[in-house]
């Protein structure tokens, strides 16, 4: 049996933050705290681009290209293909109003399969210097859809080695909660 070992965070791994760019993940309809943070991080760090990313699960990868940039297919052979250039539209136009008066330069990924994954690559491609990603707000669904899909945020920490900031989009009143 062979054994793989997996770098491990450390010093010599670390990626400078001012001069390389940050990652951005976005669900369309999130809260724009999300996206604007992310700018005001990347601007105080002197980040050179902040890469905003959306991943499509309901598409997998076909290619992945060195600039981040993948070629993507729908997992259902037999459904429309033009859906996703739609919610491309839509979320571009929603980063360029969020967006417009920021002196950082942003550039949009549209990516496939899990979004961990997609993330990861997309931060080695561009030798990002971290994540910004923001919560699940709670709702009554939001704990059983966490416990089978995963954190995000959670297998981002634990399976690359760049930092994550995560944005809290709803606070949990502890004492009022039936499921503490």
């Amino acid at each position: 049996m062979v054994t793989h070992e997996v770098p491990q965070p450390a010093p010599d791994r670390m990626v400078e933050a001012a001069g390389h760019p940050m990652v951005m993940g976005i669900v369309p309809g999130q809260p724009d705290l999300v996206t604007r943070t992310a700018e005001m991080w990347a601007r105080a760090v002197g980040a050179s681009a902040l890469y905003c990313a959306y991943v499509d699960g309901s598409r997998f990868v076909a290619e992945e290209h060195p600039d981040g940039t993948v070629r993507h297919s729908p997992i259902d052979p037999d459904g429309m293909d033009d859906d996703w250039q739609e919610n491309e539209r839509h979320i571009i136009a929603h980063l360029s109003t969020v967006l417009a008066d920021s002196p950082v330069p942003w550039v949009f990924r549209y990516l496939a399969g899990r979004p961990d994954r997609a993330l990861t690559h997309l931060a080695r491609a561009v030798d990002a210097s971290g994540f910004v990603i923001g919560t699940r707000a709670p709702h009554a669904g939001s704990r059983m859809r966490e416990f089978l899909e995963g954190s995000v945020a959670f297998r981002l920490t634990h399976h690359q080695h760049r930092p994550v900031l995560v944005v809290p989009l709803e606070i949990v009143d502890w004492k009022t909660t039936l499921w503490r």
